[in-house]
């Protein structure tokens, strides 16, 4: 599908139904949007917030959003850079008023869980006791890098996505979903019948995809909505 459209009560719920109608991540995604949420006078004239939103490269931007377009490799360098250090700053401002005091480095995406291919740079947070930032299954981490992608695009003329993380919480996540994945597929090899993972968020189920994705006995699916959406891993036919 090149795009579609979703509503919720704010922009951001609108957003996450969009990304699980296309099955896809905050990172892969172009979004526009259509009308901002409207309380109206004790409930009368009340209306949810919508957005269109598309993948990356595929299908043509809606009219009067920001596209992306390939330009000076030597000056598109030095855009990045610059962007990531705003970047940077911008999350340490959050850190701060957070009352959390860390690091924050910049570096290279090089895995899946690194947001290879779709994320600029990564954002390494380093400090002591940040158990807090990362959450329950990584919510609480999602939400950071959802809030801090969100103001960066508001200054940034052209897209560009960070990934967020925190003492390496991701990359172990990532080898962790890499072990489940071979794990579950060994296992429908073995009883020939397929097996359905817990919910995931969409950057946990691309993990699982990407892993099994040149598996040439077992295939992957996502089924399910919103929070409860999952991976099921089955033989191919």
């Amino acid at each position: 599908m090149a795009s579609v459209e979703a509503s919720g009560k704010t922009v951001a719920e609108a957003i996450e139904r969009a990304l699980d109608e296309l099955d896809a991540t905050r990172e892969d995604i172009e979004f526009e949007v259509l009308s901002e949420p409207k309380s109206g006078i004790l409930g009368v004239g009340s209306s949810d917030a919508r957005v269109r939103a598309w993948r990356i490269g595929e299908g043509d931007a809606p009219a009067g959003a920001d596209a992306v377009v390939d330009g000076d490799s030597a000056a598109e360098g030095e855009l990045i850079e610059d962007d990531a250090e705003m970047a940077a700053q911008m999350l340490d401002h959050l850190l701060e008023l957070m009352g959390i005091t860390a690091d924050v480095s910049i570096r290279d995406a090089e895995t899946p869980g690194d947001g290879l291919g779709m994320a600029k740079a990564v954002l390494d947070i380093e400090g002591d006791d940040l158990g807090l930032l990362i959450g329950r299954r990584g919510e609480t981490l999602a939400s950071l890098q959802y809030l801090l992608n969100l103001m960066v695009g508001r200054k940034l003329t052209e897209h560009a996505t960070f990934t967020v993380d925190v003492e390496g919480y991701r990359r172990r996540r990532e080898t962790q979903l890499n072990s489940l994945a071979r794990r579950m597929a060994d296992q429908v090899r073995r009883t020939r019948r397929p097996v359905t993972l817990e919910p995931m968020p969409p950057n946990e189920r691309r993990i699982i995809h990407l892993t099994l994705a040149e598996d040439h006995e077992v295939e992957t699916s996502s089924l399910g909505e919103g929070e409860n959406r999952k991976v099921s891993i089955s033989l191919k036919r």
